[in-house]
């Protein structure tokens, strides 16, 4: 029977049949035959990368294979959730090399979008980490590859949208720590220019990500709030925390139960969340320890916060401009700002040097901007897209509910290797998602 399933954004909704697994053996019974298929982790990229007519999930392929605590080297099946990782990690002295704005993605997720955070510049995505993995082709053939052994497929499946066959596997390395806190430094800037001089100026700092006001006018354009992170040593806690400094954070929630009649989130109340959220930082620069839950997942702490947005959904889009096209980024800002497409979150990052086959990251600024579904935004969005595409930007797959195929040609130069890739792996053209076809990745 098909159920109805929407990933993130709650944009685009379908009706799908979904088929679960537990052992190695269950998948590779689903995958062979003639039906098509995606495979699908926790359904948190937001548009329509893991949608299909029948998708796969992994959600109950979620057990840890080896955990070597001396090395620091973890090996998993990809369902399981990087919070469930952190928990087993985080008190042995270990932590994830890379994590996005949420810990409830899958291993699985985290290769097929190529994960970057708020280090990328110092450490890279998560294919950087990553020492080997199994993929299961759409022939039920198990394939173990990395940087050496395969790497056209071990590439091509970072970044892949799951297109190159179903992860089952990943053996990783994780990264030192004495602490579970982070030493959180924060700057306010008065507008855009002072913002991305703040960015630039503190690029030595491992962990990096700015706060963007959108709807800030006049000589306030651009106003934000730079956020900086390192992880804690034992000697720069208090003697409280030093009792247990790889205490697991406490976990707290707010349920939203149901989705609101009207959207919560729109001009009026964005604009005092942003004056708020702006003015709570009373002093120009704050430093202090926090939880890295608090730090890496602060929108976690609300369960489908994603609701916010109404019944219809939202897109969230974000890009990545070359270093030397900061114009770029004020004429988009300036674009949203007079259309009055409202954006709950406006999230800016810089990202380092990377030339994956399909993978997103390349050395630039990203900006990430959710807007909600209503009349005029998709017309808008092409706009911006014609902005991105002719400053030699690119935009993220993961994100991703409504690119034309011209705009993700235009941004990924590699991009008929991967289509060569994907024909090697699945000549049968069995894999494929609402994504892949509408941007012709799978279809002749």
């Amino acid at each position: 029977m098909k159920k109805r399933i929407a990933n993130w954004g709650n944009y685009p909704v379908i009706n799908a049949f979904e088929q679960s697994f537990v052992f190695a053996e269950q998948l590779r019974e689903l995958v062979c035959g003639d039906q098509h298929f995606i495979p699908r982790g926790n359904g948190r990229s937001y548009g329509d990368a893991s949608l299909a007519d029948r998708v796969i999930s992994t959600l109950k392929f979620d057990k840890i294979i080896s955990f070597d605590k001396s090395e620091g080297i973890f090996e998993c099946q990809s369902g399981l959730l990087l919070d469930q990782i952190l928990e087993v990690t985080v008190p042995e002295g270990w932590f994830l090399p890379v994590v996005p704005g949420t810990k409830f993605i899958t291993v699985g997720g985290a290769v097929a979008s190529d994960i970057h955070g708020k280090n990328h510049p110092v450490d890279g995505s998560f294919s950087n980490h990553v020492l080997e993995m199994d993929v299961v082709l759409a022939s039920g053939e198990i394939i173990t590859c990395s940087p050496q052994i395969k790497c056209d497929l071990f590439e091509s499946t970072f970044g892949g949208m799951g297109l190159t066959g179903v992860v089952s596997r990943v053996k990783f390395n994780l990264k030192k720590i004495e602490s579970s806190f982070i030493r959180k430094r924060q700057i306010k800037a008065g507008n855009l220019e002072e913002l991305l001089n703040l960015v630039n100026k503190h690029r030595d700092y491992t962990y990096s990500v700015a706060w963007i006001d959108c709807l800030a006018k006049g000589p306030h354009f651009g106003r934000g709030i730079l956020t900086l992170g390192e992880h804690a040593g034992v000697n720069e806690l208090d003697e409280r925390k030093k009792t247990n400094p790889l205490q697991l954070p406490l976990k707290k929630q707010i349920n939203l139960p149901f989705v609101p009649p009207v959207r919560l989130l729109n001009e009026y109340s964005v604009k005092a969340f942003n004056f708020l959220y702006y003015t709570s930082l009373y002093k120009k620069e704050t430093n202090e320890l926090t939880s890295y839950e608090h730090f890496f997942f602060p929108l976690d702490t609300v369960r489908y916060w994603n609701r916010w947005y109404g019944k219809n959904g939202f897109i969230q889009y974000q890009f990545v401009l070359p270093p030397d096209r900061t114009q770029a980024l004020i004429e988009i800002l300036n674009q949203v700002s007079r259309k009055g497409q409202v954006s709950f979150l406006a999230i800016l990052k810089t990202l380092g040097k990377q030339d994956g086959i399909i993978s997103f990251p390349r050395e630039g600024l990203t900006l990430a901007l959710d807007f909600p579904i209503k009349a005029g935004l998709l017309e808008f969005l092409d706009e911006l897209d014609q902005i991105v595409t002719h400053n030699g930007g690119r935009l993220y797959l993961s994100k991703d509910a409504r690119m034309k195929p011209e705009i993700l040609q235009s941004g990924y130069p590699r991009l008929n290797i991967f289509r060569e890739i994907i024909q090697k792996y699945d000549p049968g053209r069995k894999i494929h998602s609402m994504l892949s076809d509408r941007l012709h990745l799978t279809t002749n």
